[in-house]
């Protein structure tokens, strides 16, 4: 079997890639371990406990490959404010997307009804789907790469991009390098109901454990129901985990100061050990990594996925201008101008959460002074909050086609 380009997992990230390059001529495989299946939505359904906070240019990226349309018709969650304050302090700050004229600040949506809407796309293209399907083997083959699958097939391509994940197979057969620490915290998430409606507003308390955010869900009962994302030190979070539903809820209304009233109900929770990770080079000849794959962050911003979606925008861009040019796209120039675009972007976005994590988790009096003098000062300038709303809604400068206005 021979393709022009072999994407290796076809979660979110993976899934866009393919379907921002259907149109290019080229053939493409999609290889994942999954079922690739679409899951049927019904509107009483639990919410997923895994969800995303999806910015303006994420947005506009799934609009363009006809996505967005099918999460809509499931259910997303805009959000239009967003309340952070520090929970050992006095310091807070509040962004509004009326601030810098636009409707929200994003979405919050269920990890499965953005692969699912992602998936009827593909379904409907002519991308070759290779489901059940894991890579066992992967080495250079003449000006290309072999690639020998779990069943026993093998694959040939010049051109195959590691769309695989946190704990990316193709990254790790393909001796990619990678810095990376572990946090000592986990993540605990699950959903929530709550006393008192969340108004659209997104909100985060800094504890000295760890950031705390109530992310807003739309439910057809109502607007009392919220995503948590709370990260804790391991051994905190093992205590927490191991707490009856009544208990949890209990201690949960404290962690957050019962923002939103009393917490009523909690879905089960799920506890994710967080990793930093970041691969030294996100190419090679022939070579490609993007989302998780090449980076992972810290949660506390919900930025991860959205920079996963730029650099499957980006790549595709150069993809598609180095093949009108008549450029070979598998070349390591040509996949250099894809690294030279993100690498500088993401690195800057990994430090600024870095630098987030340890300025609220310091326990000396100067840092606790500076942090609430910080967000005081902050959420009095206008203008250097809008300038962070823009980033965080994705309008940056160097913003691929697929995610411009």
């Amino acid at each position: 079997m021979h393709a022009d380009l072999i994407i290796v997992g076809a979660g979110m990230v993976g899934s866009t890639l393919a379907l921002a390059l259907k149109d290019s001529g080229l053939t493409i495989l999609l290889v994942d371990s999954s079922p690739l299946r679409i899951t049927p939505f019904k509107a009483e359904q639990p919410f997923e406990p895994r969800v995303s906070a999806l910015s303006i240019a994420s947005q506009r990226i799934l609009t363009r490959v006809n996505a967005w349309p099918g999460i809509l018709q499931r259910r997303a969650s805009p959000y239009r404010d967003m309340h952070v304050w520090d929970g050992s302090g006095t310091g807070k700050i509040h962004f509004s997307a009326s601030s810098v004229h636009a409707e929200v600040l994003g979405h919050i949506v269920e990890n499965r009804i953005v692969q699912d809407a992602l998936l009827e796309q593909l379904h409907d293209s002519d991308i070759g789907l290779l489901a059940y399907s894991r890579v066992e083997q992967l080495r250079r083959s003449g000006d290309g790469w072999l690639m020998q699958l779990d069943d026993g097939n093998s694959i040939r391509s010049p051109l195959v991009i590691a769309a695989d994940g946190a704990n990316s197979t193709v990254r790790r057969l393909t001796g990619c390098a990678t810095r990376e620490w572990d946090y000592l915290h986990h993540a605990i998430v699950t959903s929530i109901r709550c006393e008192q409606p969340h108004q659209d507003t997104a909100w985060q308390r800094f504890t000295d454990q760890g950031p705390l955010a109530l992310l807003p869900l739309q439910h057809r009962d109502g607007k009392n129901w919220c995503s948590i994302v709370w990260s804790l030190p391991a051994e905190q979070a093992e205590q927490i985990m191991a707490l009856d539903d009544a208990a949890f809820c209990t201690a949960l209304g404290q962690a957050c100061e019962h923002r939103l009233g009393a917490i009523e109900q909690a879905d089960p929770r799920h506890s994710i050990a967080l990793r930093q990770r970041h691969a030294k080079r996100y190419i090679a000849p022939g070579l490609a990594l993007i989302g998780d794959a090449a980076h992972t962050i810290h949660p506390l911003a919900g930025q991860g996925v959205n920079l996963g979606f730029l650099d499957a925008a980006v790549l595709a861009e150069v993809l598609l201008s180095a093949q009108q040019r008549g450029e070979d796209i598998a070349s390591e120039r040509v996949l250099s101008r894809f690294e030279r675009r993100r690498m500088p972007h993401n690195l800057a976005m990994m430090a600024a959460m870095e630098g987030f994590q340890h300025l609220f988790q310091a326990d000396s009096l100067a840092l606790r002074w500076l942090r609430n003098s910080g967000l005081k000062m902050v959420d009095n300038l206008n203008e250097a909050k809008a300038l962070f709303i823009r980033q965080a809604l994705g309008l940056g400068i160097d913003l691929p086609d697929l995610a411009k206005p």
